[in-house]
């Protein structure tokens, strides 16, 4: 007996989380039918789908998640049974200079998907949401604020966002609960820590240092670099995503935690060892390091407790940091 096709829309999959989460959800899933949107902003990039073009199952649409007339005619033809909400402005000291943006996509957008999912959803004259329909939004542990008293932060914990991205996640993810209280719609939220591995934009801290420190270019560190960050390989998280989309009870929030706190000076350090070893080039030091005035509003530390996660649907990261590390750093230098 043939499976019934499963339909995903999943916005920003050409970024460098959602191209992951595209990538293994065609992969585990043959039943899997995605409709990847993507505006294909900077952080955007179709090589990052390569190798998808010739899949029947994957179908891209570049567009915006706040035309809502195009989101409208998508949920019509493709009568999606999930939506995957990647898409967003993510980086916080663009956020800085701009906040607008991050207001319109993270905010905005997310209210259009919310508002077309659950036009296409719900049956007025059932009283009801259609059966196997949910939304998943994919936020972040930086809407808890900063951590700094040595706990870590649990679903429950109160959002206390810190700069405007963080703000307008934070606001993003009360829209969805408020869909999920107000209406009763089928969601779940993931909060996941710091993200890495290939495909990331040179815009983020792992990349960047890798970049510029093979070209023997100055590494510009915030502060004293004592920032504390819990770092998890990009494939753990879209592993704990899929089980969250598949079998996450409807309206709960899980977040998602590499279990791996590292203090960002360390982090250069190792990169820089392991660059050295690999293109045996002395040069690659710590001379390359230089501090920085730091970014407003920077938080000391993130800390997340994914014992929920772990507890309910049996998810542990995979991925030692040494190891994402190398193969993060491998697949920039093949390149």
């Amino acid at each position: 007996m043939e499976k019934e096709i499963k339909r995903y829309l999943i916005t920003g999959g050409a970024g460098f989380i959602g191209s992951h989460f595209v990538r293994g959800l065609l992969g585990r899933h043959e039943d899997a039918l995605v409709v990847n949107l993507d505006k294909l902003t900077y952080a955007g990039d179709l090589a990052n789908l390569d190798g998808l073009e010739d899949d029947p199952r994957h179908i891209f649409v570049r567009g915006d998640i706040c035309d809502k007339k195009l989101l409208a005619g998508l949920f019509e033809r493709y009568e999606f049974d999930f939506v995957v909400n990647f898409a967003a402005e993510s980086h916080v000291d663009r956020s800085i200079a701009d906040a607008d943006i991050f207001a319109r996509t993270n905010v905005l957008g997310t209210l259009n998907l919310l508002d077309c999912a659950r036009e296409a959803w719900y049956d007025p004259a059932a009283g009801a949401w259609k059966s196997g329909k949910k939304f998943i939004q994919i936020s972040t542990d930086e809407v808890y604020g900063a951590q700094d008293s040595g706990g870590y932060f649990t679903e429950t914990s109160p959002l206390c966002p810190r700069n405007p991205y963080a703000a307008s996640k934070a606001g993003a993810d009360h829209f969805v609960t408020a869909f999920r209280d107000t209406y009763g719609m089928p969601v779940n939220i993931t909060r996941s820590a710091n993200n890495y591995g290939p495909r990331q934009y040179p815009e983020k801290l792992i990349p960047l240092v890798i970049a510029r420190a093979r070209d023997h270019k100055k590494l510009p560190i915030y502060g004293d670099g004592e920032q504390i960050r819990d770092w998890l390989y990009v494939e753990d998280n879209c592993r704990a995503i899929d089980l969250v989309v598949h079998r996450g009870t409807p309206g709960e929030i899980y977040n998602i935690s590499g279990n791996d706190e590292r203090v960002n000076i360390e982090v250069v350090r190792a990169i820089l060892a392991q660059l050295r070893g690999k293109l045996r080039d002395d040069a690659i030091g710590e001379g390359l390091i230089e501090y920085v005035k730091d970014r407003p509003g920077h938080d000391r530390r993130y800390g997340l407790d994914s014992g929920k996660l772990e507890s309910q649907l049996g998810w542990k990261p995979e991925t030692p940091f040494e190891k994402g590390l190398e193969l993060t750093i491998d697949w920039y230098l093949e390149r």
